[in-house]
């Protein structure tokens, strides 16, 4: 009995030794295709980039310009006669058309004197009839009659000056425009040249800009040029004057442009930041979030060259808006890094994959 327990006791061990081997033992390895091997292969040893190719578009250099906003015209309205000002019909803020009267002046005696002179002419005028009657008849010497036409040539001249004195007591406006000062008021003594109102004409408005002999040439008068007022205003308007002067001092050149203003909503005296039109360039548009810097600190995009190396160019920004930006520098056609480029260097070889739509779609 008791041998027989000892074998089947032998017997038990042997079996648990059998299966504990089988635990502890690593399992044999499966043997991968070869499609699979390659794959692991590049990923392994090689950077991916999605790249999408891009070519460049003709696209006006334009060029921003500090400048501001002055009225065409600019007038003191300035009394011709010495008088009491007696009336004056419109205030200061107000839209005056041409020929409108701002101030009067007293009219005192002058439309006594009007009446003199033209009684004067009609008192001249029947002298000369009869001495042109008797000199017909051979009367009256030609010299007495050229003496009576010179008096009523005289005496019109005289009328004429006291019609215009007479005139002058109104002060009207020399144009259409605004009344943006008014110095004389109601029962003050005006005198020759004191200044009844100031006028100014907001239609059409001017802009100003002084432009650096680098870009002077690149202004064409009829051209387009947009703006923007300090007060988030947009405008659109169009050159309509190029200096050919430079001024002395900064060496820049005046440059205006004219906007309509039939509503006078654009003021006088507003600083503006002009989008002038320059030469036509060819640029690319592309994502901002692709900007990058080298390693001395150049903006720039990375690329891919024919064997699928990394290249790193240098670009100027010639325009950014809401549809992307627009550089210069980059080869007419470029396989432009998409994603990705943040973990590559200029130099590296790359496994490059074709980015998607979505994953380049640039913002509307």
């Amino acid at each position: 009995m008791r041998k027989n327990f000892k074998v089947a006791s032998i017997f038990a061990a042997l079996v648990l030794l059998w299966l504990a081997s089988g635990l502890f033992s690593e399992p044999e390895a499966p043997v991968p295709n070869l499609a699979d091997a390659m794959a692991a292969m590049s990923e392994s040893t090689l950077p991916v980039v999605f790249v999408e190719e891009i070519r460049s578009e003709p696209r006006n250099k334009r060029r921003l310009f500090r400048g501001k906003t002055v009225s065409k015209q600019t007038a003191s309205v300035s009394a011709e006669i010495s008088g009491r000002v007696v009336s004056r019909p419109v205030e200061r803020g107000a839209r005056v058309v041409e020929g409108q009267v701002l101030c009067e002046i007293s009219i005192d005696d002058r439309l006594a004197m009007v009446t003199e002179a033209l009684a004067t002419v009609y008192e001249a005028q029947i002298e000369y009839d009869g001495a042109l009657a008797l000199q017909s008849d051979g009367l009256l010497a030609e010299a007495q009659l050229a003496k009576l036409a010179a008096r009523l040539e005289s005496a019109k001249a005289n009328l004429l000056r006291r019609e215009l004195d007479l005139s002058r007591t109104k002060v009207t406006a020399p144009f259409s425009g605004v009344i943006e000062t008014q110095p004389l008021v109601v029962g003050d003594l005006a005198r020759v040249g004191d200044v009844c109102a100031t006028l100014i004409n907001l239609d059409p408005i001017l802009v100003e800009v002084s432009v650096s002999e680098r870009d002077v040439d690149a202004l064409r008068v009829g051209g387009f040029a947009h703006a923007r007022t300090s007060t988030g205003q947009y405008l659109e308007g169009t050159i309509t004057f190029v200096g050919s002067q430079s001024d002395e001092v900064t060496r820049t050149y005046l440059a205006e442009i004219t906007i309509q203003n039939p509503a006078y909503e654009i003021r006088a005296g507003l600083t503006v930041v002009v989008d002038l039109p320059g030469e036509v360039v060819k640029a690319h548009r592309v994502s901002p979030s692709l900007f990058t810097l080298n390693d001395v600190g150049a903006l720039g995009l990375r690329t891919i060259d024919q064997e699928n190396r990394v290249e790193f160019y240098p670009v100027s920004i010639l325009e950014d808006s809401s549809d992307g930006a627009w550089v210069t520098g980059l080869p007419e056609r470029t396989r432009l890094i998409t994603i990705g480029h943040e973990f590559v260097a200029e130099g590296q070889i790359v496994d490059v994959r074709a980015a998607a739509a979505e994953e380049t779609r640039l913002p509307n």
